[in-house]
This record gives C-alpha cells, sequence and structure tokens, in this order.
C-alpha cells in the first residue's frame, strides 16, 4: 500500500512545502519505506497587498495539490512567539485549511515540539537537529533547502510514522 502526505509549514511570506510517499509491503511499521517526492516553497512578496498574497497562496496551494495528489496532508500548529507575525500566519493557515477543504483532503497538525520528537527523540531538539533527522531518514545527500521546505518534509515525516 503507497500512501503520500503532503507536509506544509504555514506562513504568509515563505509557505514551506514537502511531499513524500509511504510504501508499506507487510503488516509490519518496520518493513515501511519513505520517499522523497518533491519540495520546496511558495513565497509571497512583502510589497504585495494583503488579499494579493493570500489569493497567491491560493492558487499556488491548489496548483500543488493537483499535482501532488497528496492522500493525506500534515500541517504545522501556530506557534505563539510574536502577535504581529502569529496573526498573518493565522490568515495564512486559514487560507490553508480551506483548500483543504475544497479538496476534501484529511489533515493532522503537530505542534514543534511534536515533530522534534518525532524526529529526534527530544521535543526541545534544535532546527538543525531536525533537518539533520529529515536528510538522515530520507536518504538525502544534503539537507534540503531553503528551511521552510525542509520544516514541510519533517512535518511530513512526522505524519508517516504514525501510519
Amino acid at each position: 500500500m503507497e500512501k503520500r502526505i503532503l507536509g506544509l509549514d504555514p506562513g504568509l511570506a515563505i509557505l514551506g512545502f514537502g511531499a513524500i510517499t509511504c510504501k508499506q509491503s507487510s503488516s509490519k511499521v518496520q518493513d515501511a519505506t519513505v520517499d522523497m517526492l518533491d519540495f520546496g516553497v511558495i513565497t509571497t512578496s512583502a510589497d504585495a497587498e494583503m488579499a494579493q498574497r493570500l489569493c497567491t497562496l491560493f492558487d499556488d496551494l491548489h496548483t500543488l495539490i493537483s499535482e501532488l495528489q497528496p492522500d493525506l496532508v500534515a500541517i504545522e500548529k501556530l506557534f505563539f512567539y510574536r502577535m504581529s507575525s502569529t496573526i498573518l500566519v493565522a490568515q495564512a493557515r486559514g487560507v490553508v485549511m480551506l483548500v483543504l477543504g475544497q479538496h476534501r483532503l484529511p489533515y493532522v497538525e503537530f505542534t514543534p515540539a511534536q515533530i522534534k520528537q518525532a524526529l529526534t527523540g527530544y521535543g526541545n531538539a534544535d532546527k538543525s537537529d531536525v533537518q539533520a533527522a529529515v536528510a538522515r531518514e530520507l536518504n538525502l545527500d544534503k539537507i534540503p533547502r531553503p528551511d521552510d521546505a525542509a520544516d514541510a518534509l519533517a512535518v511530513a515525516l512526522t505524519a508517516s510514522f504514525q501510519l
């Protein structure tokens, strides 16, 4: 059985995405293989009006989902650290949720600590440790760039561990 998982690291300026496939040849979880399909970012210009930036996210997410055809979407939960940026990210997340609803896609959400715990065994791990774990789990020669794309792959991997 094969399952495609799209991981998303929501943001208004940069929305990271990472897609993986999980193939399970038997009923044993340890027999599953995970491969990377694609990764990258959707960007919006800080010079554009808010409505236009949200439209860009909306349109590009529809295109991405149509191209990748995921079975499941994994999203990083909102982390509150600065109120001004939190509101912007929340608006971008609203667009993400709308697009997922329009495609009738199931989704799961994970906090940053859950993602760190799943990939490194430590909920307060450094970003570099998580990124190294992404490269290791996907048998990559180097850490995916930019960071937002590596983060999105980490979210997708976290979902794959729960299948």
